[in-house]
């Protein structure tokens, strides 16, 4: 049995996936995509990535994709992909959509768009020990794209922005990534990853909804943290806050949830991973019936192998 992949209505070899360099998602950036994760093998909150999707794409204004279609191709690509993994293990899956070929540079013929789909093993071992030892945050100069560019609902492979900021928290500190802020001083996020903030008394903060974009993560964050009794707040944030804050979360698919330990180099609480991050970790755990940290602990050295 061979690894597949999905393009345009086909499931394919996934050595022969490939984008024309004619293609404006190639061209132009012009992009949407979702990255989803299983868990025992099954997709994780699939309909609420392809909601998501189904907003960006109404926003560039792709219409007639069958999303109950891709639903199905999805998690049948997941099924046949994970069954060739070890037992235990987990995949991403990378679903994207582009407008199709770019008229200037592709050949003549009909022009739609592209659709494709992939897995991957996921990468544990760039985060496996994060989990105790924490993240480390710079604000970058580099600020988030405002919603005068694009809507920030709006779930893009254009990520410059994104490079250029975990750059410059490199340079300045080896191993650390970015904080980007809006064009208001604001926390937005991290470079691929919702940042939350848990101060003692008050609960779990996060940027206004209409602000950033719509964390599939987040959300499930937030289910957690209710049942759980704390309150889960929306207001604006700023950098104080977060050197402020007793804890500090990035939210994000493949990790789900991973404390930060300091920003701009001035530990965040005590500087170790905090009680609240542990406690919400064993709650996914839970929730999707399996111990991430142990997981991620487990197969970090398939990837180096």
């Amino acid at each position: 049995m061979t690894r597949l992949a999905y393009l345009n209505g086909q499931f394919v070899p996934e050595e022969s996936l490939s984008v024309p360099i004619y293609d404006a998602g190639f061209v132009q950036g012009v992009t949407v995509a979702e990255q989803l994760r299983t868990f025992g093998g099954k997709l994780f909150r699939l309909d609420r990535h392809l909601e998501r999707l189904r907003r960006s794409l109404e926003i560039i204004r792709i219409s007639g994709i069958d999303l109950a279609s891709i639903s199905d191709a999805a998690q049948e690509l997941a099924s046949h992909n994970h069954k060739l993994m070890a037992p235990g293990d987990d995949l991403g899956l990378s679903l994207f959509v582009t407008p199709g070929p770019y008229s200037t540079f592709a050949p003549p013929g009909p022009h739609v768009p592209m659709i494709g789909m992939h897995t991957y093993p996921i990468p544990f071992h760039l985060w496996n020990d994060k989990y105790t030892i924490g993240e480390r945050l710079i604000v970058s100069s580099v600020r988030q794209v405002p919603n005068n560019c694009w809507p920030l609902e709006l779930k893009c492979r254009s990520r410059m922005h994104y490079y250029l900021a975990d750059r410059e928290a490199r340079e300045r500190e080896p191993g650390a990534r970015a904080l980007l802020l809006d064009q208001d001083d604001f926390i937005a996020e991290a470079s691929t990853a919702s940042v939350i903030l848990y101060r003692n008394g008050e609960g779990f903060l996060s940027p206004p909804r209409e602000k950033v974009l719509p964390g599939v993560s987040v959300g499930v964050l937030e289910e957690l943290a209710r049942e759980m009794g704390f309150a889960f707040l929306h207001r604006d944030l700023t950098v104080d806050d977060a050197h402020s804050a007793d804890e500090v979360i990035l939210c994000s698919t493949s990790p789900c949830l991973l404390p930060v330990v300091s920003l701009d180099g001035r530990p965040i609480g005590v500087g170790v991973a905090g009680a609240v991050a542990r406690q919400v970790v064993a709650a996914w755990s839970r929730l999707v019936g399996l111990d991430l940290v142990e997981q991620a602990k487990r197969f970090a050295k398939r990837d180096l192998t």
